[in-house]
């Protein structure tokens, strides 16, 4: 396989309290066309800038083959500076590129180059955003929304363009054919990290719903033994054994990782029960947890909680 041309690692960033991307890792080789997809909000275009290097990470890490070049194309490029398109296209080329590309591109793409870039329409200054990613031919594309604003018969060029040039692409995109067309991977930014496969748009509806089957049986899987470890904790737990202690931790454990899968449904804690009476059935292991003061901090606490669990009468012989 091919060293990647752009990795990053373990990328964590979190906005007003709230975890954006959790741990995402993403790496692109040459030629590689990925599409990146993910609801609205869920730090696409956030991960882009991470990825372009115009965001900085809370942590993690970022990795660009030395001598790659890199472009990104904004939803919102910033024009400010610059006295023609011409100009602005011009700034993005390197000493040893064509010059020549900047007026050829502007060109394909209907302007002339003398255009005020403070008077552009959206689909003008969409064009002119292209010719400046497009004129240095970099190692590797990062697009953003590319085909906002435009018509048809541009949209059209733009994808032929790309599909003749070898660079490596990373697309964000509402176009469904645009993406099926030119994407040969898939990254799906879901719930603040990347799953990903080597299979492009046209097949991600398939695999988005397999995965979240899967992750479906998984969770029933999970609320079943809850249940059972439920109806142990409140009538067959014994403080006395240390097996049982280990097994009122692995409880807690587990009831720990089922809201990270989703959102959790278990019951509400209820009032604690009376020592003359067993605990009420409807209530939920952190129910029994509070009313025993079952500490997740140490074994000692557990145990000392375990005991005072009422436990079934014993048969008689």
């Amino acid at each position: 396989m091919a060293p990647p041309l752009i990795q990053l690692k373990d990328i964590k960033l979190t906005f007003g309290g709230t975890p954006l991307l959790s741990g995402v890792e993403l790496s692109v080789s040459t030629g590689e066309r990925v599409c990146l997809i993910g609801r609205n909000g869920s730090g696409k275009s956030t991960l882009l800038k991470i990825a372009a290097g115009s965001v900085e990470p809370d942590s993690g890490s970022r990795f660009v083959q030395p001598g790659a070049t890199v472009r990104y194309l904004p939803q919102e490029p910033d024009f400010s500076g610059f006295a023609t398109t011409l100009a602005y296209v011009e700034s993005g080329l390197g000493p040893g590129d064509d010059h020549y590309q900047a007026s050829y591109l502007l060109e394909q793409l209907g302007l002339h180059g003398d255009e005020d870039p403070a008077h552009l329409s959206g689909g003008e200054a969409r064009r002119t955003a292209l010719a400046y990613v497009l004129a240095p031919s970099p190692d590797i594309l990062l697009l953003d929304e590319p085909t906002n604003h435009l018509d048809l018969t541009t949209i059209e060029w733009l994808e032929s363009e790309l599909a003749s040039r070898r660079c490596a692409l990373v697309i964000i995109s509402h176009d469904r054919r645009f993406l099926s067309n030119l994407s040969r991977s898939t990254a799906w930014l879901d719930r603040g990290q990347i799953k990903q496969i080597d299979r492009g748009f046209s097949a991600f509806e398939t695999w988005r719903d397999e995965v979240l089957a899967e992750e479906e049986r998984d969770q029933h899987k999970l609320d079943r033994k809850i249940v059972n470890e439920e109806h142990w904790l409140r009538y067959g737990v014994s403080g006395r054994r240390k097996r049982n202690v280990k097994r009122l931790g692995n409880l807690f454990a587990t009831i720990g990782v089922r809201p990270a899968m989703r959102t959790s449904r278990l019951p509400k804690p209820t009032s604690p029960a009376s020592s003359s009476s067993r605990p009420r059935a409807s209530a939920g292991p952190m129910a029994i947890a509070r009313s025993s003061t079952i500490s997740r901090s140490g074994c000692s606490a557990a145990t000392a909680s375990a005991s005072s669990v009422p436990t079934a009468p014993a048969r008689p012989r």
